[in-house]
């Protein structure tokens, strides 16, 4: 390295490694990416040599279906700067992701899926913001969303706005797990023991100085998403009990409108009796019960999801299980 990354770019956590530690980790979580990763690792090794940088890549197969694995092995074998390990079953991109961060051994680390979407070739100018910048954190910011549908993209610039909206940490928009971390970044990141995991709000809660990085972001090369409507919506509810009090908030305010509306259906039904106007029927008292019961039901859930929460933080169960590595090293436990 002919200057540093950053000032504080090393590990307090592999203070005895820091010697064999390269000067650059790739973390690359993949699901179901054997149709082309061979394509991807191509792309990616080339663009980690054009920075004269030492480094490695830590490929994590998160339960994949289909060759990933193998492909992987055969990788690792061509090459000793790739390591590879393959998860016990599908945990999910995030713990997937976290994986990969807790065995990374860099003193910075790029986060990158195998998909293609986010281009390896970004890896020279991100550094280059970081040394110029002293970043913490050279994140992507998708300028352009080239191969998705309409919906997609409304749907994640709607969910983008309304999380900022509603959180107290000011997570950027039009964003995703695309970034360059420094060390330290990483090392606090690994002691947070989130189990839902949403990484990015993670990353822009702990601060320090982090900076956009503007790009174009293309098709997928091979392959389907791993991230079906389903899982976005179990990935955006994440997000938003995970860095947001306000669903909760919105429940007592659903409760005051409630009594509001009682009172006022109070009034009217004194009036109503003592003028002699009201009208005989069932119509108005079941509307009232089933706004009532919607309200309270709605509450309940809210609360609920909150408490689930809770009883899954309070599990302690690990993030992820390792089932299998290419050439294990000595690194830091999952958190």
């Amino acid at each position: 390295m002919t200057a540093p990354l950053h000032p504080e770019m090393t590990r307090p956590d592999a203070a005895s490694a820091l010697d064999e530690a390269p000067d650059l980790s790739i973390v690359v979580p993949c699901l179901n990416e054997a149709e082309g990763l061979d394509a991807f690792l191509a792309r990616m090794v080339a663009a980690a040599e054009a920075t004269a940088l030492s480094f490695e890549i830590v490929l994590i197969d998160d339960g994949s279906t289909d060759t990933t694995w193998s492909v992987m092995m055969s990788a690792c074998a061509a090459d000793r700067r790739l390591r590879a390990m393959r998860l016990s079953r599908n945990f999910g991109h995030q713990r997937a992701l976290s994986a990969g961060l807790a065995q990374a051994l860099g003193k910075a680390v790029l986060q990158i899926d195998a998909d293609l979407q986010d281009p390896p070739e970004a890896l020279t100018p991100m550094l280059d913001l970081m040394r110029a910048t002293q970043a913490d954190v050279v994140y992507g910011r998708r300028l352009r969303r080239a191969g998705e549908g309409w919906f997609k993209r409304a749907s994640a610039g709607l969910f983008y706005r309304v999380l900022r909206w509603l959180s107290d940490t000011d997570i950027p928009a039009d964003t995703g797990d695309f970034r360059l971390l420094s060390a330290v970044t990483v090392a606090r990141l690994n002691a947070m023991p989130e189990q839902h995991r949403y990484l990015r709000g993670m990353v822009a809660w702990l601060g320090g100085k982090q900076v956009a990085y503007d790009y174009h972001r293309a098709p997928r090369a091979a392959g389907q998403t791993g991230y079906p409507l389903r899982r976005m919506m179990g990935f955006a509810a994440d997000a938003i009990t995970g860095f947001s009090m306000a669903p909760l908030r919105l429940c007592l305010g659903l409760a005051g409108l409630s009594v509001g509306i009682a009172l006022g259906l109070l009034v009217y039904v004194v009036v109503s009796a003592v003028t002699g106007t009201a009208v005989r029927g069932w119509a108005s008292l079941v509307i009232i019960f089933l706004f009532f019961q919607s309200v309270q039901l709605l509450c309940l859930g809210l609360v609920g999801e909150y408490l689930g929460r809770l009883f899954m933080e309070q599990k302690r169960r690990p993030l992820y299980i390792i089932a299998e590595q290419s050439h294990p090293r000595e690194t830091k436990k999952a958190p």
